[in-house]
């Protein structure tokens, strides 16, 4: 299988740098993966899990938002924050819920409050993964 190249960029360091096979990315749009030769894309990241393959190996990183572009030079990622899922710390992502559960509550029915929901969602997502379940 052919690869490419992979940055994974979070603030305070660069997570993950080197080749790889493939790499699923949770976009705003829906999960895409990503193979050699993609076509150049540029999409915004919602919060959900990255999937790496490389070298037979799958690494899963939390991402809480960001952006992903794919160019020749292959595919970088900036994340707000771009962690193990092994390693992520449940209580930000469990923070994150609640401030927005309260956020919600307050909000008057419209385009705000439906996207303060599917983020709501995609957190819900997240943590659902951190903590695991009988089907995983």
């Amino acid at each position: 299988m052919a690869t490419f190249h992979f940055h994974l960029v979070a603030p305070d360091k660069m997570t993950f740098s080197g080749e790889v096979d493939q790499v699923d990315v949770p976009g705003t749009e829906g999960d895409f993966g990503v193979l050699a030769g993609h076509a150049p894309t540029v999409s915004l990241l919602r919060p959900g899990i990255l999937t790496i393959y490389a070298g037979g190996q799958k690494v899963e990183m939390v991402v809480l938002g960001g952006f992903a572009e794919v160019s020749e030079a292959g595919l970088t990622v900036l994340a707000d924050v771009a962690d193990k899922a092994a390693d992520m710390d449940r209580a930000v992502v469990t923070g994150k819920i609640e401030t927005l559960e309260a956020s919600i509550k307050g909000m008057e029915p419209g385009n705000a409050l439906d996207k303060a929901i599917a983020r709501l969602d995609h957190f819900k997502e997240v943590d659902r993964h951190l903590t695991g379940t009988a089907m995983h």
